[in-house]
């Protein structure tokens, strides 16, 4: 039997507790996070449905329920607005979720790390591959970076990794594969390590938010030894998996915004703040008079 290569589902991991930035995270998700005005997670599931991927998988974790609720629909709000004939932002509230998309949510009990976040979506994901979206990594790019991955995966086939180059002296932060010789974006994978020191790091191609994966990868991480913490690792899934089926490391267009640090997502406020059709001109001026 072939592996369908069309993008229906997307998990999006949400169980974080989100510690770099409180106390704004105390009682509020970090995918809450607004830039300008519209939510990271709200970025990241339109990334995904401009893909084609229809079912949204979110696992989640206590105190995140501000994330249902905004993708519900808001009877009272949109009573209201409509009342007041404020249509825009009528449109505007009942557009949150894109048309012919459905949501899911899971809870993951304990934050044992990504790959058993993975792992819980298990059983509504199946047999099919699918891909991993990480909120915090926000992709600003035409094509959107989903779209450009599932267009891939038809083509390949096989498991994708989303990634590109960072300074040496960051390698620790990130999961860094070997590779063949990338061609148009594209290469083999070799070989994965979870944060390297830099000296030890094979290479400065970091993995970031974004992955397709055959739903073999729920096998690997079925069998991975826990690590510290009894957290499972996707890393050491995906290196298991490379020794059954072949990876692909995918360059993706555009510039990724690091929203899981203050510096990132004060530079992704600055850049959509610019272009924001309310407030861009008058911010410029400001930011050109300080």
């Amino acid at each position: 039997m072939t592996m369908r290569t069309k993008l229906r589902k997307a998990v999006f991991p949400v169980a974080g507790l989100g510690s770099r930035f409180l106390p704004v995270t105390k009682a509020s998700p970090k995918e809450m996070l607004p830039v300008v005005d519209k939510p990271l997670i709200q970025f990241a599931v339109e990334e995904a449905a401009a893909a084609g991927i229809t079912e949204m998988i979110f696992v989640t974790g206590r105190n995140k329920r501000a994330i249902e609720d905004h993708f519900d629909k808001a009877y009272e709000l949109e009573t209201e607005l409509e009342r007041k004939n404020k249509n825009v932002l009528l449109d505007m509230v009942r557009s949150v979720l894109p048309e012919g998309v459905r949501c899911i949510y899971l809870r993951q009990a304990e934050p044992l790390g990504l790959g058993h976040a993975v792992l819980c979506a298990q059983p509504v994901v199946g047999d099919e591959p699918f891909a991993v979206i990480l909120a915090d990594d926000l992709m600003d790019s035409q094509p959107p970076a989903m779209a450009r991955m599932a267009q891939v995966f038809a083509r390949e086939g096989a498991s994708l990794l989303g990634v590109e180059e960072v300074p040496r002296d960051q390698t620790q932060s990130y999961g860094i594969v070997t590779i063949d010789k990338m061609v148009d974006d594209l290469a083999r994978i070799h070989s994965i390590v979870e944060k390297p020191k830099p000296a030890a790091a094979p290479s400065n191609l970091a993995v970031i938010g974004r992955y397709v994966l055959t739903p073999r990868v729920f096998e690997m991480l079925g069998s991975v030894t826990p690590g510290a913490g009894g957290e499972i690792q996707l890393t050491d899934a995906i290196s298991k998996l490379l020794m059954h089926e072949q990876v692909f490391a995918l360059r993706l267009p555009g510039r990724r915004y690091d929203c899981g640090s203050k510096l990132g997502y004060l530079q992704a406020m600055v850049e959509f703040g610019l272009r924001h059709p309310e407030t861009g001109e008058a911010f410029a001026r400001y930011l050109k008079s300080r």
